[in-house]
């Protein structure tokens, strides 16, 4: 049987899209029958702590390893803690989940051991490390020595392709459950969320965003939506998820400076399981993603899934899933600031033109986003990385 190591920073239950699509990749791997090393780091350990393997899914083993303070220390001790590993269970190839450190880390232990290896780059990685403080160097050698390369889009790819050279980036997309992540759950618990429960009123327009939130994710445009929207009608936020510690200063501000306002954001604050954030996002009357920069936000795409009627910035691979007036709508990053004015026209559709918007939404996730894809592509994948692989 494949025996495949993945390195990623973040894996369930942290937060974030970067562990969910990692913990989901790894489940839909092991329903290939590969069996699977986990290692990811934790800021919850004590520097250099390793903890005993957890067991998952079958087939997966996760280790977690406690971070030091600086990669200088973290990153070579967790070389140690590779070689321990490979010399127990032989590995097959190494997988690094987002191109640093993760991915580094994993071109650099396969290349020391002869190993094929693949990265994948799953958001800001590109944008962020090519600048400074990034460091350019160690992200091109990444890309020009991993065996196999995907992106979670095409706009991810082309940036791929122009800083290495290479021209095999396989574009590996972001995917839902589109049972979990549906219009109308068959199975809602009686007593689960509702307006009423969360305090909102009959009359409020619903203005969701799910994820941690902040600067990247166009936190400020968001609360100048609400303020633009609450001046014509009654409305609320609701963010499903949680503020970044480091970004919470810019909601104190608002709350000084629009108390008013500010009473009406509700904060759900981490949410256990991808049924609870379904719960919640089928709340939305307007679901908003007004990202500065973007891979492709795992968020958009189960707001999608759940008929919700979505508008979003032009970041990244945000374009290549909604057509603009057909099944969502795109604002121009440059004109991020009129987000609340959007919001104000789109609820200005009739009915039958937002089921329409809705329904295209949720066909266009079902036939290019769904689990079932997901699958056949990390079988080309895994077939191009290790040859005859059973």
């Amino acid at each position: 049987m494949t025996r495949l190591l993945l390195i990623t920073e973040r894996f369930a239950p942290d937060l974030g899209g970067l562990a969910r699509s990692a913990t989901r990749l790894v489940g839909t791997l092991s329903q290939l029958g590969i069996k699977i090393d986990v290692v990811t780091w934790s800021r919850f350990l004590q520097p250099g702590e390793v903890l005993p393997p957890e067991t998952g899914e079958a087939n997966t083993r996760v280790y977690r390893i406690g971070l030091y303070r600086h990669w200088d220390m973290t990153m070579p001790y967790t070389l140690n803690v590779l070689d321990w590993l490979h010399s127990s269970h032989a590995y097959d190839a190494v997988w690094g989940h987002y191109l640093f450190p993760s991915g580094f880390l994993a071109t650099w232990f396969a290349a020391l051991n002869g190993l094929a290896s693949t990265v994948s780059a799953r958001g800001n990685d590109i944008d962020r490390e090519m600048f400074p403080p990034g460091d350019f160097a160690r992200l091109q050698w990444t890309l020009q020595h991993a065996k196999a390369i995907t992106a979670v889009s095409a706009d991810m790819s082309r940036k791929i392709q122009l800083l290495s050279g290479r021209e095999d980036v396989l574009v590996l997309k972001n995917v839902v459950d589109t049972e979990i992540f549906s219009p109308h759950n068959p199975q809602a618990r009686r007593g689960g969320i509702s307006k009423e429960t969360l305090g909102i009123a009959s009359d409020e327009v619903v203005l969701g965003f799910c994820g941690e939130l902040r600067e990247k994710k166009g936190q400020q445009f968001l609360l100048n939506a609400l303020t633009t929207v609450r001046q014509v009608r009654p409305a609320c936020l609701l963010i499903i998820g949680e503020v970044r510690t480091s970004q919470d200063s810019v909601l104190q501000l608002y709350k000084t400076h629009q108390p008013e306002n500010a009473q009406r954001i509700i904060i759900t604050g981490h949410l256990p399981n991808p049924e609870a954030v379904a719960e919640y996002l089928r709340l939305c009357d307007v679901y908003l993603q007004p990202s500065l920069w973007e891979g492709m936000p795992n968020a958009l795409l189960e707001a999608m899934a759940c008929g919700c009627c979505c508008i979003a910035s032009d970041a990244g691979g945000i374009p290549e899933v909604i057509i603009h007036g057909k099944n969502g709508f795109v604002l121009p990053r440059s004109h991020l600031h009129k987000l609340g004015e959007a919001v104000l026209e789109c609820l200005t559709m009739t009915i039958e033109e937002k089921n329409q918007i809705v329904q295209a939404a949720r066909d266009r996730i079902l036939t290019e986003y769904s689990l079932t894809q997901e699958k056949l592509q990390l079988q080309t994948l895994i077939d191009l990385l290790i040859p005859n692989s059973v």
